[in-house]
């Protein structure tokens, strides 16, 4: 059978091609092993969730099945569950971790599955890779339990997690202050679990919601990915545009990322996202601890760390290395370029349901438009443009161009001197000015992904050129 590799986030996979029932039970095996060589509990438990797509529930019945296998106690969501929901649930139900259904953003002929620790993050680099030790060669070996017998022995229960969930994020955000606000929002859920979620909480009084994409749809129409990126996210702006919307608030498929678009229809990039998150926090609610930063996002915090005193930490891309830096630091904010941002009093994991309340809360109590806040950021921390370039390339090349970039030692990059290269995770070269372009490949597709960041806007294509230059070897 295929070998599993899990890579930032867990395994993901292209549906009926290696993404089989035979494959999720084998991960199942993997994870099963590994909770009970880990769990102290006689018992240990485990929360399962999935997304809404293709047969991603009955996935999440067969991983549940080898669980029971196990004589692990499973928690199974009753329906269609956002990620961040599925996280708090691990603490709300003193669960040893959680297993997810979900392919996130991914295009839609993809599935994946996720795994988390007893804290409802990720799990850290070690352990993920002993579970991808423990799935076993063949299925002949996973060990399972007709899922209908484990129910009647109580060792799978179907539960709603979304009470304990909202509950805390009553205790996080003033959810009437925002529901009596009267904003008119756009809500695009992309086709995924986001849906339903903002009406439900601050809907219903003065503020309004048009929520668009909200429907179970598993080929994602009108965007190629649930991704909270353009193009993907064009007819939510243009729907803002043309509704006179103060601002577009994005979840993507499984509602852990998010993204934001102003009152004139045009997209708050990722990389101002969370450092307009991390200033909220700061300046408005006058929060004082740890930024946990990826090396992919924004340097934007770097200066808002020394503004405010507080300490920044720069970690490798993914949640498996910003979740535990989060916990060792108390952090109070940790995200990625991705558009994934954790807070804390929360799960340590991605809450793209969180990160559009706060951005709507600071938009309330500053009594700023989304434009009038970029605008404030600027005038602390400089302006700063940002873009990416998302390469599909050959598996069968890739280290190739891993043994051009190990090589390459430019001196000058967009007409810039190279002060500094970062191979902690991809390679990062560190201009004179503060500028920086980075070039990874992803860890759950075929993609090369070229980033940059700079204060001037007519370096961002010139910088993303030399990146793909770099790779190419020209």
């Amino acid at each position: 059978m295929s070998e599993i590799k899990f890579g930032t986030d867990g395994w993901r996979g292209r549906i009926a091609d290696d993404y089989t029932f035979a494959n999720v039970r084998r991960c199942a095996e993997g994870y099963a092993r590994y909770i009970r060589a880990t769990s102290k509990a006689t018992q240990p438990a485990v929360v399962i969730g999935y997304d809404k797509r293709f047969q991603s529930e009955d996935f999440a019945a067969a991983a549940a099945e080898v669980l029971a296998g196990h004589g692990i106690k499973v928690w199974l969501t009753a329906g269609p569950t956002p990620t961040p929901v599925i996280a708090f649930a691990v603490g709300a139900q003193k669960a040893d971790g959680a297993i997810n259904i979900t392919a996130s953003h991914n295009p839609p002929q993809d599935n994946g599955f996720k795994v988390r620790d007893h804290t409802g993050g990720a799990i850290a680099p070690a352990g993920l890779a002993q579970i991808e030790a423990a799935i076993p060669r063949s299925e002949a070996e996973v060990a399972r339990m007709d899922y209908d017998k484990a129910i009647a022995q109580g060792l799978i229960t179907l539960f709603d997690p979304s009470d304990a969930y909202i509950a805390n994020l009553e205790r996080l955000v003033d959810l009437k202050a925002l529901a009596d606000a009267g904003l008119k929002i756009v809500a695009d859920p992309m086709w995924g679990n986001g849906a339903g979620w903002l009406p439900r909480l601050i809907g219903g009084r003065k503020t309004e919601i048009i929520e668009i994409h909200n429907q179970r749809n598993p080929i994602f129409p009108e965007m190629s990915r649930p991704e909270p990126i353009p193009p993907n996210v064009n007819v939510g702006l243009a729907k803002t545009k043309e509704v006179g919307a103060h601002c577009c608030c994005i979840t993507d498929g499984d509602a852990d990322r998010c993204g934001f678009g102003d009152e004139h229809g045009g997209f708050i990039n990722q990389l101002r996202a969370y450092a307009l998150l991390a200033l909220y926090l700061l300046e408005v609610r006058g929060e004082r601890g740890a930024i946990v930063k990826t090396l992919s996002t924004t340097s934007m915090l770097e200066k808002l760390g020394a503004l405010y005193q507080v300490p920044v930490y720069e970690t490798g891309v993914g949640f498996k290395y910003v979740a535990p830096k989060m916990l060792e630091t108390n952090a109070m904010i940790g995200g990625e370029e991705s558009g994934g941002y954790a807070f804390r009093g929360n799960a340590p994991e991605r809450d793209g349901i969180l990160a559009n309340l706060y951005f709507l809360d600071l938009q309330v109590r500053t009594g700023k438009t989304p434009s009038q806040l970029i605008d404030w950021l600027f005038g602390k921390v400089g302006p700063h443009y940002y873009d990416r370039i998302d390469a599909r390339i050959d598996p069968a090349q890739r280290e190739a161009i891993k043994a051009r970039l190990n090589a390459a030692q430019p001196d000058q990059l967009a007409s810039l001197r190279v002060v500094r290269k970062d191979t902690t995770d991809g390679y990062k070269f560190i201009l004179e000015d503060g500028s920086w372009m980075l070039i990874r490949m992803s860890g759950t597709e075929p993609l090369m992904r070229v980033y940059c960041e700079t204060g001037r806007e007519a370096l961002v294509q010139p910088l993303l050129d030399a990146g793909v230059k770099l790779a190419n070897g020209t």
